[in-house]
């Protein structure tokens, strides 16, 4: 596996090594030990999926302390714009964000510390999967409305389909 930095210290970007043959591919997705060694020391309690259709915005989440909640996202079908934002204040790069294209066919994977806010805009029909570092809390659950202008996210995308919910949360 490779590792590549963005623009957020802690925020990675992981592409599978791809092995291919007549039969077709073979990628190993997660390794505990090569995580921990060339990422963070990060346990995944839970593996989550999701379908989106063709521009659908999921976000901006997070779960709020203690129970935050790093992740690990991936593509299976389809493709996403993946947007991170960082939302710790002592962190340098506060209100700053992320977006990297994950597709079913670069197989890229975005890890996404504790304390950042999530969010995806789906490119296309796509199925998600990510694994997550504690359960979700319902009690606990946060996030920032996927057009706030303070962070003047480009999406992309000018009329989105828009949960209730994600329509409803506050700006920063």
């Amino acid at each position: 596996m490779k590792v590549h930095d963005t623009k957020i210290k802690e925020v990675k970007i992981v592409e599978p090594n791809v092995f291919t043959d007549p039969r077709g591919t073979f990628a190993e997705t997660f390794s505990e030990k090569w995580f921990a060694e060339n990422i963070a020391q990060v346990k995944f309690v839970q593996d989550n999926q999701s379908f989106s259709v063709k521009g659908v915005i999921r976000g901006l989440h997070l779960q709020k302390p203690p129970h935050q909640q790093a992740k690990l996202v991936r593509a299976i079908t389809g493709r996403i714009l993946d947007v991170a934002v960082d939302l710790r204040p002592q962190s340098p790069t506060f209100r700053r964000w992320v977006a990297v294209e994950l597709s079913g066919e670069n197989r890229r994977q975005l890890f996404i510390p504790a304390g950042l806010a999530h969010g995806f805009v789906a490119l296309e029909d796509t199925i998600v999967a990510y694994k997550v570092s504690d359960f979700y809390h319902p009690e606990l659950d946060g996030g920032v409305r996927w057009n706030d202008p303070t962070l003047a996210i480009d999406w992309g995308i000018q009329n989105p389909i828009l949960s209730d919910k994600d329509a409803a949360l506050p700006y920063l």
